[in-house]
């Protein structure tokens, strides 16, 4: 009962809208005008109005279909399937989601979701990580504010997530933290030594702005 009820009430707001539609354009509202009703229907400019205005629908509705109609020709499980077809891009476009694809929400979901990572290993670095001597650090580590082995931090982080190694390379990427080799293994660097080089609070602040700006990079409400 509920589920036709529901029902009922859409199919009723469709009809009244498409009866308000129809009158608007066939111009049968009644408009008042002081004392008087009179029907603007005779209106040449209002006319040319209209069929402006319906033609940009018309317009606006078959590009939406053939946009479709292309999505679903590169589609592999639709049924209008061509393997013969080739779209074009531009170098802009090549390598990228179609802008308001589900595709491109779930990148930047996920572009939003590495960076909470990443301010979440730097937070543990803080807390667990040492003071360094700034006297023996050379230069360029001058900036450094906590110090922590791999090794140790493999032990405490590995409970939270499986991928530091990943997220080092990526903070190390955004001058986060900083550490010497292309690649740390477990047993064998576990001696090396893993720098925080922002204070904490720069580190949130950033990490916050790079996901709120991949979020903001995509439309809230994906089509498809």
């Amino acid at each position: 009962l509920t589920v036709a009820y529901a029902r009922a009430r859409t199919i009723r707001a469709l009809f009244s809208y498409a009866l308000e539609y129809f009158e608007s354009s066939c111009c049968v509202l009644v408009k008042m005008s002081g004392n008087f009703l009179t029907i603007p229907g005779d209106d040449p400019i209002q006319k040319r109005s209209r069929s402006s205005s319906l033609t940009d629908l018309i317009s606006a509705f078959d590009n939406k279909a053939q946009a479709h109609t292309d999505l679903q020709k590169v589609t592999a499980f639709s049924g209008q399937f061509d393997k013969n077809f080739k779209p074009t891009f531009s170098k802009d476009e090549y390598g990228k989601p179609v802008p308001g694809s589900m595709t491109e929400y779930r990148g930047a979901e996920a572009q939003a979701r590495v960076c909470s990572e990443m301010k979440e290993l730097c937070e543990i670095i803080n807390e667990y990580g040492k003071a360094p001597c700034k006297g023996l650090l050379p230069p360029e580590l001058a900036d450094a504010t906590r110090v922590i082995s791999f090794g140790e931090l493999f032990t405490i982080y590995t409970v939270i997530n499986d991928k530091l190694v990943g997220l080092l390379l990526r903070t190390r990427k955004h001058h986060l933290t900083y550490f010497e080799g292309e690649v740390l293994f477990q047993k064998r660097d576990d001696d090396v030594p893993i720098f925080l080089m922002k204070p904490i609070q720069e580190v949130r602040s950033y990490c916050d702005d790079k996901a709120m700006q991949a979020r903001r990079s995509v439309s809230p409400m994906p089509n498809y």
